[in-house]
């Protein structure tokens, strides 16, 4: 299994030695605004929704002392505009009740914050901060099964302590990026780009292919 993995890595750190989060945004906070938007929605929908929320919200306080209906008046356009502008108001009432209104940096001090899940803790805590956390989202969970960097996970948390056993952590933040980035534009969901993919000759759905042709 490690070969596996020393060969994948090895691939990206070639051909994809950049790789960063999609979402536009400039401080923690920004950031993890921008993650709880993202949920089951694309992250250009969120790019073109948080230049006004960042604007009219510039940071935790003034976010606080919003409405929910204010709130759900600038994302309105975002996927569950309900539950998020709820998710966001609680999250930056206990940021400043509880943070001064700084955004944490460890990812079980970001599970407190209303709205911020094991994967959105992962995703703050590595790509704001830099840490270690391996944020295992829909398609990190898919491509994994998929290319066999995992074995019967049942679960994002299955996935995150499989991948964190065999990936370097000092890669642990750049490598999140590879899978999510593989699995938006290459390995995609209902037709993955076999064609266009440089890891084929690991990858155990390929191989797969190949032995029943």
């Amino acid at each position: 299994m490690q070969n596996k993995y020393n060969k994948l890595i090895a691939y990206f750190e070639e051909n994809m030695p950049v790789a960063e989060s999609e979402l536009h945004y400039e401080n923690p906070y920004q950031l993890l605004v921008a993650v709880i938007l993202s949920a089951q929605c694309t992250d250009k929908r969120v790019n073109m929704t948080t230049p006004l929320f960042f604007q009219r919200f510039p940071d935790a306080k003034s976010l606080s002392e919003a409405s929910v209906d204010e709130i759900f008046t600038i994302i309105k356009s975002i996927s569950y505009p309900n539950n998020k502008s709820k998710n966001l108001l609680g999250m930056s009432k206990v940021l400043v009740e509880k943070f001064d209104g700084v955004v944490p940096d460890d990812v079980e001090m970001l599970q407190i914050l209303p709205g911020v899940g094991r994967k959105t803790a992962n995703v703050v805590a590595s790509v704001a901060f830099n840490k270690p956390a391996m944020a295992v989202d829909t398609h990190v969970f898919r491509v994994s099964a998929r290319i066999g960097l995992t074995i019967n996970a049942k679960n994002p948390l299955d996935t995150e302590k499989q991948l964190i056993r065999y990936i370097p952590e000092s890669i642990i933040p750049k490598a999140h990026h590879w899978l999510i980035l593989h699995g938006r534009y290459v390995c995609k969901a209902r037709k993955p780009n076999c064609n266009e993919c440089g890891i084929t000759d690991i990858c155990d759905h390929y191989q797969s292919i190949v032995k029943n042709s």
